[in-house]
């Protein structure tokens, strides 16, 4: 390989950041082998085919990106899922959405938990209450001429509904992810397309 390559390489290596050795180390040797591969195949000068490729920064950042998603979709940790679509948010509409399905869905589960764990603190201001003002979980603004109906099995039905939505939330944005994956045509798919072509 020529000092170019390898200084591109370096740089690559450099700039892949929350990977193991072992999976940085495969990135390089792929890229090293698509690089010789396609200079044999096409004929084309390694400075054609590291502008085809672009910055090495740039192409760490999009496999950066696919093993933060990667890593997303197989945790459990809210905050780390959180964290993951607040992230994709910035990159297009579909990331925005999932963050705000992640975001809503964790702070209903939120809420639900904090009235179940508050319920038993303040029994006559908290629960489930019908009135003239509709339906409202948690704590109505008045309760004058309002009854709360589930008494004390609030605090039971709150923390089923709090776990509910933290699950279902987790799940449906782990099963999203990958999804947004392909959508957003991270890692390696529009860099081998280039390679190859």
């Amino acid at each position: 390989m020529t000092p170019v390559v390898e200084k591109y390489l370096l740089d690559l290596r450099m700039a892949l950041s929350g990977m193991t050795l072992a999976e940085r180390e495969e990135i390089v040797d792929e890229i090293r082998a698509h690089i010789e591969e396609r200079s044999i195949q096409s004929g084309m000068t390694v400075e054609e085919i590291l502008r085809r490729l672009g910055p090495a920064v740039e192409l760490a950042r999009d496999y950066n990106n696919g093993a933060l998603l990667r890593r997303a979709s197989r945790s459990r940790s809210p905050w780390f899922i959180l964290r993951t679509t607040y992230y994709w948010a910035r990159t297009g509409i579909q990331g925005l959405i999932l963050f705000v399905l992640a975001f809503v869905g964790y702070v209903a589960g939120g809420a639900f938990m904090l009235c179940a764990f508050l319920k038993p603190l303040f029994p006559d201001q908290i629960g489930l209450w019908i009135g003239s003002s509709g339906v409202i979980f948690g704590v109505p603004a008045s309760t004058e001429g309002s009854t709360e109906i589930l008494g004390p099995w609030f605090t039971q039905v709150a923390l089923v509904m709090g776990i509910g939505f933290l699950i279902g939330t987790t799940v449906a944005v782990r099963a999203l992810l990958p999804k947004l994956k392909k959508s957003q045509h991270l890692a390696r798919g529009v860099r081998e397309t280039e390679l190859i072509a």
